[in-house]
């Protein structure tokens, strides 16, 4: 008979709500959360989200709260290269030195992608932990520690009706991300199907796109849009160069068949019998052909979707997975650094307050 692992220790974890679902995710863990907030709100300041319900274990704290609390800190959880400077102007305590932390790449490489150096790539006190093999696999991380942390989503239920005959779309900002998400295409696929569109700035897809099939639905509540997505006959996932889209994967939960563009990672998220991806626009303007012509095709390739989803992206595992990445980090003592040597990171910019 074996042994359950040991529950890890309670850390007090200082990270920014940076990313609503994975945040969201994160927080449902054992520790405590330490959420920096401004007056003004805004990227560096912005507390608790008001559109998700998160644990009272996740507490607001002022930069002159956390600098009292500094020593109760145990590990950071860095987003973006800007907070490294934060962390040290608001507690005194210098990232990867000081206090042990890491580092979260949310994002694939920009530019000239496989040969992307990682801002943080010059050093190694800093793990950083990737939320796809891909992104590992596409970042030069240089001497930087790499993990990987596959992303975790509250189960919204098995909700999938697809009694609408149109395909589900999720973008955000899709007219200055332009091709990024795939805005190009939106017509061609309009032509097999009509889009409902949702997402941050999809009010304005009307002046990228004109195509009497495609209405816009706009940036719901997310539990709003979770209902409005199942009644779709189905979710097209058409962005060109991304870690891989929560909306996709909470799709995929909802119990939605997925037609969607196999580049990074969703290449191996969507397995044939949950839907189709490709690289050819062709193959995939068939597959939704296929989808509105058999409902009950499109809805057991929906149920398996649900069950590879749960397997695969359980938040249960999420906060597992990330309890032995806090631990490794928060166990270890940082160096204290040679005298005249910076901290700064390659490209780190001072953030206005």
């Amino acid at each position: 008979m074996t042994s359950s692992p040991a529950a890890q220790p309670s850390l007090t974890v200082l990270h920014w709500h940076v990313h609503g679902s994975w945040s969201t995710a994160f927080v449902q863990g054992p520790h405590r959360y330490l959420l920096p907030t401004l007056p003004e709100r805004g990227p560096w300041g912005g507390g608790r989200p008001g559109a998700w319900t998160w644990p009272d274990a996740a507490v607001e704290r002022s930069p002159e709260e956390l600098a009292a609390a500094a020593d109760d800190i145990d590990v950071v959880v860095l987003q973006r290269v800007e907070e490294i400077d934060l962390v040290e102007r608001w507690t005194g305590r210098r990232p990867g030195i000081d206090v042990p932390a890491v580092f979260v790449e949310h994002n694939t490489p920009r530019g000239d992608a496989p040969a992307t150096r990682h801002p943080l790539a010059e050093r190694d006190d800093i793990p950083v932990v990737h939320v796809t093999h891909f992104n590992a696999l596409m970042w030069d991380c240089g001497r930087a520690p790499v993990h990987v942390v596959e992303h975790g989503v509250l189960d919204p239920g098995h909700r999938y009706t697809g009694e609408l005959d149109r395909a589900a779309v999720v973008v955000n900002e899709p007219v200055r991300r332009h091709r990024v998400t795939g805005t190009d295409l939106l017509a061609g696929f309009a032509d097999a199907v009509g889009l409902d569109v949702f997402g941050i700035g999809s009010e304005r897809l009307p002046e990228a796109v004109d195509h009497p099939d495609i209405r816009v639905v706009g940036d719901l509540p997310q539990a709003r849009m979770h209902a409005e997505l199942a009644a779709r006959r189905l979710y097209l996932h058409p962005i060109r160069w991304t870690s891989l889209g929560l909306a996709l994967i909470e799709a995929m939960m909802l119990g939605m068949p997925v037609v969607g563009l196999a580049t990074a990672e969703a290449a191996v998220s969507v397995p044939a019998d949950a839907g189709v991806v490709a690289t050819d626009p062709a193959v995939l303007h068939d597959a939704i052909r296929t989808y509105r012509a058999d409902p009950d095709l499109a809805r057991a390739h929906g149920a398996r979707g649900r069950e590879i989803a749960l397997g695969r992206w359980a938040v249960t595992r999420f906060c597992e997975d990330w309890d032995e990445v806090l631990a490794t980090v928060a166990g270890s003592t940082p160096s204290p650094a040679p005298a005249g040597s910076t901290t700064a990171a390659p490209g780190a910019v001072a953030v206005p307050l």
